[in-house]
């Protein structure tokens, strides 16, 4: 009965959902910016990130946002790639491709969910940018893989720009031209590619800078320190 497909319905979705734990950024991997390591980020991962940073911005600066909104389109966002995998601008797939192929994915995992059609305009309402929650949550998407780019910096996981022959990322001319004009290391690549992103958001801009010019580790030691 009724009871039963909702049952049905709820954990189908959480096991489709919570593959995103094991599925690894692209970003990350051995064709893109190959970190070292065992262990590199997973989607799911990423989308704590972009959930928590949402979180400290509101609690920092004033945004007047539904935050409750925020999260939830963050918390969704990545849904497609579940069937579908992380694709990026590298992988040359046509923007309006992906954003076919990653909106029928979307469906397939939201299934027969009481509300799939509110989940599912919500994440076209993300991806339109044309509300002051998405562009909110898009920049909150886009910051947190800058700032995870710094994070593997720090902890000395990004590999130097001079041992990048397998980076898709790398052979891009835009790329290349950055690597000319001073770059020296992976995240520079990614604060110049991005900074544009935030033209209009003093915020976004400004922890961005900030992001630049702060050791993420030393936040982790000084709370060791303070431990113990």
């Amino acid at each position: 009965g009724k009871m039963e497909e909702n049952l049905e319905n709820t954990l189908r979705f959480y096991v489709l959902a919570t593959q995103l734990k094991y599925k690894i950024r692209s970003g990350w991997d051995d064709t893109h910016w190959n970190i070292s390591g065992e262990r590199r980020e997973s989607i799911a991962e990423h989308i704590y990130g972009t959930c928590i940073l949402a979180i400290a911005l509101d609690s920092e600066f004033k945004t007047d946002l539904d935050l409750e909104k925020v999260i939830m389109m963050l918390v969704l966002h990545e849904l497609g790639e579940v069937l579908i995998g992380d694709i990026t601008p590298f992988d040359n797939i046509p923007r309006e491709q992906k954003v076919e192929i990653e909106f029928k994915a979307i469906r397939e995992v939201l299934g027969d969910l009481q509300k799939n059609e509110v989940y599912y305009n919500l994440l076209k309402e993300f991806d339109q940018k044309e509300t002051r929650e998405a562009v909110f949550a898009y920049h909150c998407d886009k910051l947190e893989a800058d700032i995870q780019a710094k994070v593997y910096q720090d902890m000395g996981r990004q590999h130097p720009l001079d041992e990048q022959d397998d980076n898709v990322v790398f052979r891009s001319s835009k790329v290349q031209e950055m690597a000319r004009n001073g770059a020296e290391t992976a995240f520079d690549i990614w604060y110049e590619w991005d900074k544009s992103l935030y033209q209009d958001d003093e915020n976004f801009l400004s922890l961005l800078d900030y992001v630049r010019r702060t050791d993420t580790q030393k936040i982790i030691y000084a709370i060791a320190d303070n431990a113990t």
